[in-house]
């Protein structure tokens, strides 16, 4: 179920274009595992996509080939116009520096034997950004202040924040070499709720600032709708839908998208008592040996003898809505 031909954006040129990306992985002795198997999408400038589903359906793996952590098995990651994975030397460094992450567990991905200002730092230095110390040092503590820090806090080691301080020292990494795009996976997930609020507002108001666009991973969908424009929906290694946020979250068409969004709580206590909870049966099928035809079908409450041996067309239903449909999509 190849998300071929997917067009993202209504208007305007794309910054990142992704064209049938594959990402598998030996496991063993014949075995492949196909972690991403034939996605496409397009974000643009000033644009955050989202990018959700359960936990093993290979959003990570995304967000780590288009930064260039995993070398794709198949497909293009076009960047400002050029394959990412193609461009060697002194292009490739650059087009590095265009593409940063911000990782789930911030206190995982911060080295806790090096202090916070030579984390900050280590793309400057890596890239040769900072002239002098003292210009390395004041970046530093614009960085840290931008990521609504204090610039005492570059003298000390991540241990000694709480995990929304160290997040921000994660973003504050990520923005110290001017990045056009950024991947954000998770970056919420392990934070209170409380927390969660200042850290998406704070991505929210650094979008705006530097015109950033974001690919946001995540598997909680209230706040995927919250910072995202547009939605993509993944199931075991493929897209099955695709479409802007409010339209996704008001018409959603495919049974597995319409499963996720019925277990999302509702403000109004009126309105979600009648709300009917959409249980799947069923475990996630093994991305090593995925279910052929319908890679849903497995779950799906609407299963046919077709969907065992028809694999699902990709199509647009309405402008930039898109969907894996099959007979039970309209």
């Amino acid at each position: 179920m190849t998300a071929t031909g997917a067009n993202g954006s209504a208007n305007g040129r794309a910054l990142l274009e992704v064209l049938d990306l594959k990402k598998h992985f030996r496991v063993g002795r014949g075995m492949t595992l196909k972690a991403v198997d034939g996605i496409s999408l397009e974000i643009k400038k000033g644009e955050t996509f989202g990018l959700v589903g359960e936990s093993g359906c290979g959003k990570s793996t995304v967000g780590r080939t288009l930064v260039r952590l995993y070398e794709p098995s198949a497909g293009q990651v076009v960047f400002g116009g050029k394959d990412i994975h193609r461009t060697m030397g002194e292009e490739a460094r650059a087009l590095n520096r265009k593409m940063q992450m911000v990782f789930q567990d911030p206190q995982a991905s911060l080295n806790p034997r090096m202090i916070v200002g030579d984390i900050v730092a280590e793309g400057l230095d890596i890239h040769k950004l900072a002239g002098s110390g003292e210009e390395r040092l004041d970046r530093v503590h614009e960085l840290l202040e931008t990521g609504g820090l204090n610039r005492e806090h570059a003298s000390r080691y991540p241990h000694e924040f709480s995990g929304g301080q160290r997040q921000r020292i994660g973003i504050a990494r990520a923005l110290a070499v001017d990045p056009d795009f950024i991947v954000a996976d998770e970056p919420v997930s392990a934070l209170d709720v409380s927390i969660q609020a200042q850290v998406i507002n704070l991505m929210k108001q650094l979008q705006r600032e530097r015109d950033l666009i974001y690919l946001f991973i995540s598997h909680d969908l209230s706040v995927v709708k919250y910072i995202s424009d547009r939605v993509g929906v993944m199931y075991l290694g493929v897209m099955v839908e695709m479409a802007p946020s409010e339209e996704l979250y008001s018409n959603p068409l495919h049974p597995y998208t319409q499963a996720l969004l019925s277990a999302v709580p509702v403000p109004d206590p009126d309105v979600e008592l009648e709300r009917e909870r959409i249980v799947l049966e069923g475990d996630v099928p093994s991305p090593v040996d995925p279910p052929s035809g319908c890679r849903f079908r497995t779950r799906c409450p609407y299963t046919t003898e077709a969907c065992v041996h028809d694999e699902p067309a990709w199509r647009e239903v309405s402008p930039e809505h898109w969907v894996a449909a099959c007979h039970c999509v309209n």
